[in-house]
């Protein structure tokens, strides 16, 4: 939408998404793809969020973090996928103007959620490694719960004020280059801006303090480790330099790839980081395997109504 907001030129109340016009020619393999993994998306994610819920021995502050990280990926691709794929089996790739703040909405405050919740996650290990005398009084269930609406509030506040800001100028279009709305702003490099400032400072005084010991090292490694992949890959595919000042000169289907990669990589990879490098989460995800083959072989093993074996 950025490119949209200047002169009134129109009066439409809808916008057409021709980042569309390539997929044409393979519309059902696109659409079969996508469909299976957004599928992929949703049993990761919400696996995840079911093992830590249901498990109390993960009721813990970087689990909970962990589990809300989920969370904002299901919301932030349910805000993206039901309306790509209903795009692909139409003729008519419209969105109406309203529907269109919408999902610039919540595409924004998804990756800000992303950056908010990963900026309480650096935040919380740095409690644990730099002051773990004062780690459970501070971290309390209260404390806690004040972190994660934090997280979540702040974003949605900041990007609510941008669409209704934007919901107030004019139009110069209708058509949107792009497969989904987005709407860049300049109070979205300020929040970024500072998220990132917060993460760096409190990387320095993990590494600082990890360097004196062996202990603190291995905590850094099997915690911290995960966290920093998530962060990489949270710059990397974001791409924000992209979303600001975009490239024409790009083939369409490339724009379309560069524009949604932090809707493809980040909610498949985070949950499957996350569930092989901690380790309660992978000894309970192999000991819900290891249960199931164990209940199939007594089953296979138990005698029969004749009591044979």
């Amino acid at each position: 939408m950025c490119p949209l907001i200047m002169v009134n030129q129109s009066n439409e109340r809808s916008f057409i998404l021709s980042g569309f016009n390539e997929t044409m020619n393979f519309t059902v393999p696109l659409f079969s793809v996508t469909l299976l993994y957004y599928c992929v998306i949703l049993f990761f994610n919400i696996s995840l969020v079911l093992l830590i819920v249901l498990d109390e021995s993960l009721h813990e502050p970087m689990y909970i973090l962990l589990s809300s990280f989920c969370i904002n990926a299901l919301y932030g691709t349910t805000g993206f996928y039901p309306k790509f794929l209903s795009d692909l089996l139409s003729s008519s790739h419209r969105i109406s103007y309203e529907g269109c703040l919408l999902q610039g909405f919540v595409m924004y405050s998804f990756a800000c959620c992303d950056l908010s919740i990963l900026t309480v996650m650096a935040f919380d290990r740095y409690m644990a490694i730099c002051r773990p005398l004062h780690y459970h009084s501070f971290m309390t269930k209260r404390r806690l719960s004040q972190l994660v609406c934090f997280s979540w509030l702040t974003p949605f506040c900041v990007f609510a004020i941008n669409v209704l800001l934007t919901a107030r100028l004019k139009l110069c279009g209708i058509k949107i280059q792009r497969a989904l709305c987005l709407n860049c702003a300049n109070v979205t490099l300020i929040v970024y801006l500072c998220h990132w400032l917060f993460i760096i400072w409190t990387y320095i005084y993990l590494i600082k303090t990890c360097v004196r010991s062996r202990e603190d090292r291995l905590k850094f490694t099997q915690t911290c480790v995960p966290h920093l992949i998530s962060l990489m890959t949270f710059l990397f595919f974001l791409d924000p330099v992209y979303m600001i000042f975009g490239s024409t000169r790009l083939p369409q289907s490339l724009q379309n790839f560069i524009t949604i990669e932090f809707l493809i990589i980040p909610p498949v990879m985070n949950p499957l980081i996350y569930g092989f490098k901690l380790t309660k989460i992978r000894n309970r995800i192999l000991g819900l395997f290891y249960f199931k083959r164990t209940s199939k072989l007594r089953v296979s093993c138990s005698p029969n109504k004749n009591g044979a074996k």
